[in-house]
């Protein structure tokens, strides 16, 4: 395939750049309909998907009990805002809390506004329940937090991500990836908490260390700090546990989570423990959307599904079957591929040199993938993917390496 557009598509990109602001870097594709794993363009032609939405649709596009659920809750009652008490918020609750550690839950509508809540209850915690005014947020270099102007400024990444956005609120650092002494060396009188993503998605697929984890565990301990972890990208069976931090044999104070909770409907959860939750009261925070009664269904429903069919140890397994297949590959071109890396299916492959035209070549074959940090191919596919899948992606990135002058 190569890239010449239709004259429909040709419509679609004009229409929208009189519609819509310009801030995406759009592939070249238009989406007209999905199911499980597979995407379909104007033309119907066929996609593997590997990117599911950045994450979000974890059990496949457009899934039928999903849809029932949705139709069915729609009937009966779809928004009254958060001033009501609502029985499928609770029915989510339950079942979310029952997969963790944590006490009780916030409902949000994404994963940046899970993350810039998390960042108001450990400030709001230090200030309320421990009477101490320590604000600051540790983060580490390379992560990745949101968009909002607080979770920009948590992420670790310079660049265009943060030009001409500021001045940004002050009260956040960032350390080098993966050192402890500069960490340490960040702790002061003023540090609430430390933030952190078991695998940085955005950052390259980098996960952390157990070594590194503890650490930090230990650290926050020792200095009264809260422990957050942004788990939008790594949660809800995506690296091969319920929650990605379950690897590591740590409770977070807070954690995060998004993406994938509701399979494609805007939704975000803030977890806490019991002490840590009481620091929020009526009035100090909240959100007119959050916890509504579809995606609340939807939601319970997708975790149901992910318990009953053992999608994180599917996912454990699958990350395992494509981890030996591209270090096949790394054999065969060993000045092309660094390696893979990641945990379950966040996986990331990393290339020995920019990945752009390696990314065309696997469009042109009919697989959707993400290239991040220019050398990373990212692989978030549905946990529903197969081997068969799996075998069809290896042959077509086997191609594409044959193809490359590089």
């Amino acid at each position: 395939m190569s890239f010449e557009m239709t004259s429909k598509f040709d419509a679609i990109k004009e229409k929208e750049s009189n519609l819509l602001c310009n801030t995406y870097g759009r592939y070249p594709l238009a989406i007209a309909r999905a199911e499980d794993c597979r995407l379909y363009d104007l033309e119907n032609t066929e996609y593997i998907d590997f990117l599911a939405g950045i994450a979000v649709c974890s059990l496949g596009h457009c899934r039928e009990e999903l849809a029932d659920v949705m139709t069915e809750q729609a009937r009966k009652l779809v928004h009254v805002s958060n001033l009501f008490y609502q029985e499928p918020q609770l029915e989510l609750a339950e079942k979310l809390l029952s997969t963790c550690a944590a006490d009780k839950v916030f409902f949000c509508n994404s994963g940046a506004e899970a993350n810039e809540g998390a960042i108001k209850l450990a400030r709001k915690y230090m200030h309320t329940i421990q009477g101490k005014n320590r604000h600051e947020i540790i983060t580490l270099e390379k992560s990745f937090h949101g968009r909002t102007l607080s979770t920009l400024t948590a992420t670790g990444q310079a660049g265009p991500i943060k030009e001409g956005f500021h001045p940004l609120p002050e009260g956040f650092i960032t350390v080098p990836f993966e050192n402890t002494n500069a960490l340490r060396g960040a702790v002061s009188d003023k540090t609430a908490a430390i933030m952190i993503e078991m695998v940085q998605g955005e950052g390259g697929v980098r996960p952390l260390s157990s070594e590194f984890v503890q650490d930090i565990s230990e650290l926050c301990k020792e200095n009264g700090i809260l422990l957050i972890v942004d788990e939008v990208q790594t949660g809800l069976c995506r690296t091969g546990r319920f929650w990605a931090h379950q690897h590591y044999g740590i409770t977070p104070d807070i954690f995060t989570s998004a993406k994938a909770l509701a399979n494609g409907l805007p939704m975000g959860a803030v977890l806490c423990r019991d002490e840590v939750a009481r620091a929020f009261e009526p009035g100090s925070h909240a959100t007119t959307f959050g916890g509504g009664g579809v995606v609340s269904a939807v939601a319970a429903k997708v975790i149901d599904i992910m318990l009953e069919e053992k999608l994180s140890e599917r996912a454990f397994e699958m990350g395992k079957y494509l981890s030996a297949q591209v270090l096949k590959l790394k054999q065969k071109y060993p000045e092309k591929i660094i390696g893979p890396r990641g945990l379950g299916l966040l996986f990331g492959i990393e290339l020995a040199f920019n990945g752009s035209e390696i990314w065309k070549s696997l469009l042109n074959k009919r697989i959707i993938c993400n290239l991040t940090q220019g050398t990373i191919l990212r692989l978030v596919p549905p946990l529903t993917i197969t081997h068969e899948d799996i075998n069809i992606f290896i042959a077509a990135l086997d191609a594409a390496l044959e193809e490359s002058e590089t």
